[in-house]
């Protein structure tokens, strides 16, 4: 029978056990001295961490989460008015009419943009309502694209600028709902493919737009 382990407050020596004095509720705990290899990493551990503490909280060496998302948004901003000038630069109510919004691709890709993000205000039909099933149309938040008026702006660049932008600080909205500021979520080339999508719906309504001059 073997005999009864030392006991102390802990082991010092590589291989000694010890039973700790303390005990409750009749519960007692071994010790035995740790590997250097465990305890070596364990305080590595520790001063990497006050380390790294220090860095990230004490100097600029280190970019912390909030300044790479702002570093990331400021970038895509700035490309997408990189991208805005480059498009401005050529874009005027002829090009957008008689050009952008008779191209089948560029009103496809026009399409598939304003299904994925108007569709909740205007309808899949333009017309800002929305069919309930029993045949009843219900009313959506947006305004009516079909219905020949145009609230702010009759003019292509007119309304490419109000889907940039959103709607202008005097509107009171549709039923209290603004649109929003789609320049923020969607690129000026976006804008202008879901502009021609909606243009080649209503042509009638930008027949006075003067055809571009022949080369």
């Amino acid at each position: 029978m073997s005999a009864d382990p030392k006991r102390g407050r802990f082991a010092k020596a590589k291989g000694e056990i010890i039973l700790r004095e303390h005990e409750f509720d009749g519960i007692q705990e071994y010790d035995q001295k740790l590997p250097n290899w465990w305890l070596f990493t364990f305080y590595g551990a520790i001063v990497f961490f006050v380390g790294y503490w220090f860095v990230y909280y004490g100097t600029s060496l280190l970019t912390n989460p909030q300044q790479a998302v702002q570093e990331k948004i400021l970038a895509v901003q700035a490309v997408q008015l990189k991208e805005l000038n480059k498009l401005l630069a050529d874009l005027n109510d002829s090009k957008l009419v008689y050009e952008l919004a008779t191209n089948p691709l560029y009103v496809a890709a026009g399409q598939a943009t304003f299904t994925k993000n108007c569709v909740p205000c205007h309808g899949v039909d333009l017309s800002a309502t929305q069919d309930d099933g029993k045949g009843k149309k219900i009313p959506l938040p947006g305004l009516p694209l079909t219905d020949h008026q145009w609230k702010f702006s009759d003019k292509p660049m007119g309304l490419f600028n109000l889907i940039n932008k959103g709607s202008p600080p005097e509107s009171t909205g549709n039923n209290g709902a603004k649109m929003e500021a789609w320049g923020q979520k969607l690129s000026p080339v976006e804008i202008a493919q879901v502009l021609s999508y909606v243009i080649s719906k209503v042509p009638a309504d930008f027949k006075d737009i003067p055809k571009p001059a022949a080369n």
